[in-house]
């Protein structure tokens, strides 16, 4: 719930932002508590404030926060389209947030919300996983699909997320972290401005309950690739 307060971010703690609303929320297996839960349990030792209309805050509000420096934007029920025009008056301090040094991190409609189009801070597509060419799930309902993670095949969580597709002219600076079995990238960072984006296609921060719920057999856990990628966020070097 909502806390009609403001957070305590005072002394040398990073914080991150997580996004939050009636899509993101309880009813739809919670993804900002999933995300939070990563990023509290990283070695970052991240803080984290939940912005949006279910927040503590605005989300322009919390990226002024002192010792901000990472941006999560999770899973949400709804298509992109609508998610975004929910959002749109935040696009500009999220891209200057980024641009100035700061990391997003965007899982499953967290990474469509990347693209061109949207907030416009991954240089490339993010297409629906499902519906393409040879994809190893079939619908958008939950499901356990394989993924390469720097080489280790691994069982992810995945519910309708998307597959990455970089610009050509962008390829270099993108750092491919895992495919999907079939070939299709599943995870990438890059360089936007002075800061940098993680996008995920599958739910690497999915709790046992999201796989009991869906009556799916829950393989080891994946919040170690969760920790990847955010170590991968906040040590990469940037590319200009």
């Amino acid at each position: 719930m909502p806390q009609n307060r403001e957070p305590d971010t005072g002394g040398n703690r990073r914080v991150a932002v997580v996004y939050r609303d009636e899509t993101t929320g309880p009813a739809d297996g919670d993804d900002t508590a999933a995300m939070a839960a990563l990023l509290r349990g990283s070695s970052w030792n991240f803080d984290v404030v939940t912005a949006g209309p279910e927040g503590e805050l605005g989300v322009r509000e919390a990226l002024q926060l002192p010792g901000v420096v990472l941006y999560g934007q999770p899973g949400g029920s709804g298509d992109d389209e609508s998610a975004f025009r929910r959002q749109r008056r935040d696009k500009g301090a999220i891209r200057r947030f980024v641009a100035s040094g700061g990391r997003y991190l965007g899982i499953c409609m967290g990474g469509y919300l990347a693209e061109p189009g949207f907030f416009n801070l991954f240089p490339g597509r993010v297409h629906e996983y499902y519906s393409s060419k040879g994809a190893l799930v079939d619908s958008d309902e939950p499901a356990l699909v394989p993924v390469h993670w720097r080489g280790e095949t691994r069982e992810m969580y995945f519910q309708d997320g998307g597959y990455i597709v970089p610009r050509r002219r962008s390829a270099e600076t993108v750092n491919v972290l895992a495919r999907y079995g079939n070939g299709p990238i599943a995870a990438a960072t890059a360089p936007f401005g002075d800061g940098m984006v993680g996008v995920c296609g599958p739910h690497p921060e999915a709790p046992p309950e999201w796989f009991r719920n869906a009556d799916l057999r829950c393989p080891d856990p994946a919040d170690d690739l969760g920790r990847d990628l955010i170590d991968s966020l906040m040590t990469a070097p940037l590319t200009t």
